[in-house]
């Protein structure tokens, strides 16, 4: 748990785009809302692979959104289950039942598509959430803290040196 809120600081105080981390916080929620072996997560990690996301992030994210499904998954039953048994969508959904992906995927579970539909609907306002939320952190509780006499008797240490080189860490914000 403590090596966990570690690497999202690190993350966090890191060098790295707040977008390539809000994406990867985006990308994580689909791959951890959704069952682990479907289809479409293979797709999110290619999508990961491919595009220049933050990783940390990404693992971080997937394991938090994964524990957050256990929760959710009342939730998700009730948004597949009204979308898999809405009468007008049942020629479409007997069609695409037909189609080896859909079955693959199995997204004829109410769980897998109310998961993987409240995860698509909520991550254009989850990008935009974590990109505002990660440049306020940056701005003014990361300042903040660079700021303390604390922080500035431990840079003036030569234990503040090694630690530079060691973990890479700059101490720059975006």
């Amino acid at each position: 748990m403590i090596k966990a809120i570690a690497d999202l600081l690190k993350v966090l105080n890191s060098e790295t785009e707040p977008g390539q981390i809000s994406l990867a916080l985006c990308l994580s929620m689909i791959a951890g809302f959704t069952p682990a072996f479907s289809f479409h997560n293979l797709l999110v990690l290619l999508l990961v692979l491919v595009l220049r996301v933050n990783l940390s992030a990404f693992g971080l994210g997937w394991a938090f959104f994964s524990a957050a499904a256990y929760l959710l998954d009342p939730l998700f039953h009730r948004i597949g289950l009204a979308v898999l048994t809405a009468p007008a969508l049942t020629g479409a959904w007997t069609g695409l039942y037909n189609t080896t992906w859909f079955r693959l995927d199995r997204l004829n579970n109410t769980i897998v598509m109310g998961s993987l539909l409240f995860a698509l609907a909520c991550f254009i306002p989850g990008l935009i959430l974590f990109n505002l939320l990660i440049r306020r952190y940056r701005e003014h509780i990361l300042a903040w803290v660079r700021k303390t006499r604390l922080m500035q008797a431990f840079k003036a240490t030569r234990l503040f040196e090694v630690y530079q080189s060691v973990s890479g860490w700059r101490g720059g914000a975006a």
